[in-house]
C-alpha cells in the first residue's frame, strides 16, 4: 500500500518547498496530507476532519507556500496573501514556526508574522507594514488591526485558514469571526481544519466554504488501541494525590508526562505536594505572559522536564454560555469576576492543537467536562506513529461524563475504549500517612503565596529581561520554570523512600534510593614516589604547633 501512495515530489511542488520537507524528515505525507495537498493546489475549498497529530497544519501550510511562491512568480508586489485564524496564542507561536521551518529554503520569498501575541497593536504594526505574504492571529486580535488600519485584505488575500475550527466559536470569537468577514474580498480559497465535526464547525462552513470538498479521514477522533493505550481508576480526592505520588516518586511512569487539572489554584496545590517529596514540576495556566508559557513549551519539547501540570480552564466553562453569564452576580461578586476575567488570559489553550512532541503519558489529574475536551487533552500523545498512553482520575462527581466519553468513543466492536487500570490502591497504603503530612503542609495561604510568587517571578522574566534575553539566547536556555517555590514547609524526610514501605511486587524491579546515594571512588596507589601534602599529615605542620625541633641540633655544635 505505501507504494501506491501519493509522494510530495509527486504533488508539483516547489525544489525549495521539497528541500525543507526532506530536512524536516518527512520521507512520506501522511494521510491527511496526501490527500488535502493535491486538491488545496487545484484551489478547491476543503473541510477536513482528521485526529490530532495527523498532520493538518502541514497539509494547509504546504499549499499555501506552494501557491504564494507560484504568484510571486507572475506578480512582485509585495502583500498580505494568506491568513491563518487560530483559537490559542500557543498555537498561532507553533504555526508560524512550522512555516518558518517549510520556508528554510525561501524565507526572502514567503515571509510570514505571527501577531497573536499580547503586544501593543502599535508595536505590530511596522512588522504589518511590511505586509507579510502569510500573517497567522486569533480573530479578534486581526480584526483589532483590520479596524487600526495596519492591515488590508479587501483587495489581496487569496487563501484563508481557520485551525481547530472546532474551537473558535467555544473561545468566544463568534462575533469577531463575522465581523472580520466584512474586511475580506468575496473571491478567496478557505480550509477549515478540525479534529471533531461539532455545530460550530458547520456553522463556519455555512459562513466560509463554497461547494467544499470535505475530508473525513479517521473514523475514530483518536488512534486506536494498538498505538494509545486509555485507563480510567476511580478514585476520591485523597486517593488522586496518593496515585500521582506513586506513580510518579516509583517511576511507574516513565517518559514526559502532562497533568491536566481543572482551576489555576489546583495546579499550584499539586506542584507544592510533588516539591514535598522533591519531584520537580512546571505549571502551565492562564495567569502566565504568554512569553512564558510558550518558553515553558519549548524547553519541555527540548527534554527539560519530565512533568507539567497544565490548568485546561476551557473546559470547566460551558461551550455554548454567553461570556456575560459569569458576572451575573452583583456588588462583591461582580467585581470578583471581573478582576479573574482580568488577569486571565481568554485566548489560552494548552490542550487546544498545541504540539507538545514526544509526550509519554497523559495524566487526567481532574477529568474533563466534555467529551470534546477530552479528546483534545489526549491527544497530547501518541502524535504522528509514536505510542502513548492516557490515565483518567475519575471521582464520583465525574463518572456521568466518563459515561458519555465512554459511549462517544466505543470501538466498532461495541467494546470500551476506556479500559480500568489495574492498580491495587492497597498495596500502597505505606504512603498514605506521608501524603496526609505533605497535603497538611500546602494549605489554601501557601496556595495564594505560591500563585503570587509564580507569576510576579514569570512576569519579571518575560517582561522586563525580554530585551536582554533577545542579545542573549543562551541565558535564556538556562531559565528554568520547575524550580521550587517554597512557601510550604519542606519536609526532607519525604524525599527519601524507605524500602520497606515499597510494595513487595516492585522491590525487585526497583530501587527507590537509586541515584541518591553514590558509591566512594577508592583510586589505586600509583607506584614510586608519591608527593604529599603536608597540610593533610596531622601534627606535622610546624606553622600549626610552633614547635621546631632543629634548636637542640644547634646547641651541641
Amino acid at each position: 500500500m505505501a507504494a501506491d501512495r501519493l509522494q510530495f515530489h509527486e504533488m508539483g511542488l516547489d525544489d525549495r518547498l521539497l528541500k525543507a520537507v526532506a530536512d524536516l524528515g518527512w520521507s512520506s505525507p501522511t494521510l491527511i496530507q496526501e490527500k488535502a495537498i493535491p486538491l488545496a493546489l487545484e484551489g478547491k475549498d476543503l473541510l477536513a476532519r482528521a485526529r490530532t497529530g495527523s498532520g493538518k497544519t502541514a497539509a494547509y501550510a504546504v499549499p499555501v507556500i506552494q501557491r504564494i511562491l507560484n504568484s510571486k512568480q507572475t506578480v512582485r508586489e509585495q502583500d498580505v496573501r494568506a491568513l491563518i485564524l487560530i483559537p490559542t496564542k500557543e498555537l498561532g507561536q507553533q504555526v508560524q514556526a512550522m512555516i518558518r521551518q517549510l520556508t528554510a529554503f525561501c524565507c526572502r520569498d514567503v515571509r510570514v508574522a505571527d501577531i497573536s501575541g499580547k503586544q501593543d497593536l502599535s508595536a505590530q504594526r511596522p512588522i504589518l507594514m511590511e505586509k507579510p505574504d502569510i500573517v497567522v492571529g486569533t480573530p479578534a486580535r486581526v480584526l483589532a488591526h483590520l479596524s487600526a488600519g495596519n492591515l488590508g485584505l479587501s483587495c489581496s488575500l487569496e487563501m484563508l485558514v481557520v485551525d481547530e475550527a472546532d474551537l473558535l466559536f467555544s473561545f468566544g470569537f463568534e462575533a469577531d469571526l463575522k465581523n472580520l468577514l466584512c474586511h475580506l474580498p468575496k473571491i478567496y480559497q478557505s480550509f477549515l481544519m478540525s479534529a471533531t465535526f461539532t455545530e460550530d464547525v458547520q456553522a463556519l462552513k455555512e459562513l466560509l466554504l463554497h461547494n467544499p470538498v470535505i475530508l473525513k479521514l479517521q473514523g475514530s477522533q483518536l488512534p486506536d488501541s494498538s498505538q494509545l493505550q486509555q485507563y480510567s481508576i476511580k478514585c476520591e480526592e485523597e486517593e488522586k494525590f496518593l496515585l500521582i505520588y506513586t506513580l510518579l516518586r516509583l517511576r511507574l511512569v516513565q517518559g514526559k508526562t502532562l497533568v491536566f487539572v481543572g482551576a489555576v489554584d489546583r495546579s499550584y496545590r499539586l506542584k507544592l505536594f510533588l516539591e514535598q517529596f522533591g519531584i520537580p514540576a512546571c505549571v502551565l495556566n492562564s495567569e502566565l505572559p504568554v512569553h512564558s508559557r510558550c518558553h515553558i513549551i519549548t524547553q519541555f519539547n527540548q527534554g527539560f522536564y519530565d512533568y507539567i501540570i497544565a490548568t485546561d480552564e476551557m473546559s470547566l466553562n460551558d461551550p455554548t454560555a454567553p461570556p456575560a453569564a459569569a458576572a451575573t452576580g452583583k456588588g462583591k461578586k461582580k467585581k470578583n469576576a471581573d478582576k479573574a476575567g482580568k488577569s486571565k488570559d481568554k485566548e489560552y489553550g494548552v490542550s487546544r492543537g498545541v504540539d507538545f512532541q514526544n509526550v509519554a503519558n497523559v495524566i487526567n489529574f481532574d477529568f474533563p467536562t466534555t467529551v470534546e475536551s477530552y479528546i483534545h487533552r489526549v491527544g497530547r500523545t501518541a502524535r504522528a506513529d509514536n505510542p502513548g498512553t492516557a490515565l483518567s482520575f475519575i471521582s464520583t462527581t465525574e463518572t456521568s461524563v466518563l459515561e458519555e466519553v465512554e459511549e462517544a468513543l466505543t470501538g466498532d466492536l461495541g467494546d470500551s475504549v476506556l479500559k480500568p487500570y489495574e492498580f491495587k490502591m492497597e498495596e500502597i497504603e505505606g504512603f498514605r500517612y506521608r501524603c496526609r503530612d505533605a497535603m497538611r503542609s500546602v494549605t489554601k495561604q501557601a496556595v495564594k503565596e505560591a500563585r503570587l510568587k509564580e507569576i510576579k517571578q514569570e512576569l519579571l522574566n518575560s517582561e522586563k529581561l525580554k530585551t536582554y534575553f533577545d542579545d542573549n539566547p543562551r541565558d535564556l536556555q538556562l531559565l528554568r520554570h520547575d524550580k521550587d517555590l517554597h512557601p510550604a514547609v519542606i519536609k526532607p524526610h519525604l524525599k527519601n523512600v524507605p524500602e520497606y514501605l515499597v510494595p513487595k511486587t516492585l522491590r525487585g524491579s526497583l530501587n527507590p534510593l537509586s541515584g541518591r546515594r553514590r558509591k566512594r571512588i577508592i583510586k589505586p596507589k600509583p607506584d614510586g614516589v608519591v608527593k604529599t601534602n603536608f597540610k593533610k599529615v596531622g601534627g606535622k605542620n610546624p606553622l600549626k604547633s610552633f614547635k621546631y625541633s632543629g634548636s637542640r641540633n644547634r646547641k651541641g655544635k
